[in-house]
């Protein structure tokens, strides 16, 4: 089979921790072994979240007096894609994988006037209460949002049209190539006769889809750090949602920074290729894939 998985980057890096590179060189290594046997047995596309990664790395560019302006978002997505695409294409040959394993950073084409840009939804760095996230700011020129009980910094997320090096992806695929590309969603470009890169973050799993889509994948896991889609989530009533039936999403309603987008991608997998999707915690990946752990979403399923 050919699997398509979307690692968040809260799976990379859990709330709160530190984003020293040992803490998430571990949660990598931890993600590898839990991909490893999917990798050999089927052909396998990794894709992965940057949120917390991207985050830090605006900050250190921002607080860097030597530049005349901080580095772009579409700059420090790509520097991201090549920093957690090294250590995952390292760890799963670490953790036994013996198929070739590669690394390839991608570009996202975006749409210069979707009105994503004008509305900030996705979550980027560190967590913060809200007295800090007022602060940062009023200083910085930021947006925030509620994220849970916190307050992280949102960018704008335009929708995903396609990905540049889409056919290149597709050939390493078919040939065995076990390969890590759409980090962070890809890094964000506009075409317009000529490539440039654009202020913002796609989301992942919306491209995780589209790209699971165009390759004719079997399944989409999205793996994050829930076990699964919960209702009422925050709520002392919170209960696990195992099976979800395409045609019920629309009567549900998820936060658009997180949960949200994760939906949709599985929406829009399944109604495209009948295939099924799932939503859970990276370490129930094998889980995942048969429909024994967190969140299924299909045609003509029933809660359970």
């Amino acid at each position: 089979m050919r699997i398509v998985v979307a690692l968040g980057g809260n799976a990379l890096l859990m709330r709160g921790e530190r984003a020293d590179a040992s803490v998430q060189l571990h949660h990598v290594e931890t993600a590898a072994r839990a991909l490893a046997p999917l990798a050999e047995e089927h052909e396998l596309v990794v894709c992965h979240g940057n949120g917390p990664q991207i985050g830090l790395l605006a900050l250190e560019s921002e607080a860097d007096l030597s530049l005349s302006r901080p580095y772009p978002l579409d700059a420090l997505g790509a520097e991201t894609q090549g920093m957690i695409g090294y250590w995952l294409a390292q760890s799963l040959r670490n953790a036994g994988v013996r198929k070739p394993v590669l690394a390839v950073v991608t570009q996202t084409v975006v749409d210069a006037s979707d009105p994503a840009f004008s509305a900030p939804t996705k979550f980027i760095g560190p967590i913060y209460d809200r007295a800090q996230a007022d602060r940062l700011v009023a200083r910085n020129g930021w947006t925030a949002a509620a994220d849970g009980p916190h307050w992280r910094r949102v960018v704008p997320s335009p929708e995903p049209l396609r990905l540049v090096e889409q056919e290149s992806v597709e050939q390493l695929v078919s040939s065995g190539t076990i390969v890590v590309c759409a980090g962070g969603g890809g890094a964000p470009v506009v075409d317009d006769g000529r490539l440039h890169g654009v202020e913002a973050v796609v989301d992942k799993d919306l491209t995780s889809a589209a790209l699971a889509i165009s390759l004719k994948a079997d399944h989409l896991l999205l793996l994050t750090d829930v076990p699964a889609v919960m209702s009422d989530y925050g709520l002392p009533t919170a209960e696990p949602l195992r099976h979800l039936d395409v045609a019920e999403l629309g009567d549900l309603s998820f936060p658009a920074g997180s949960m949200g987008p994760k939906i949709e991608a599985c929406r829009r997998f399944v109604e495209a290729t009948g295939s099924t999707a799932a939503i859970g915690a990276l370490a129930d990946a094998e889980g995942l894939l048969r429909g024994t752990a967190g969140t299924t979403v299909g045609r003509r399923a029933h809660r359970g």
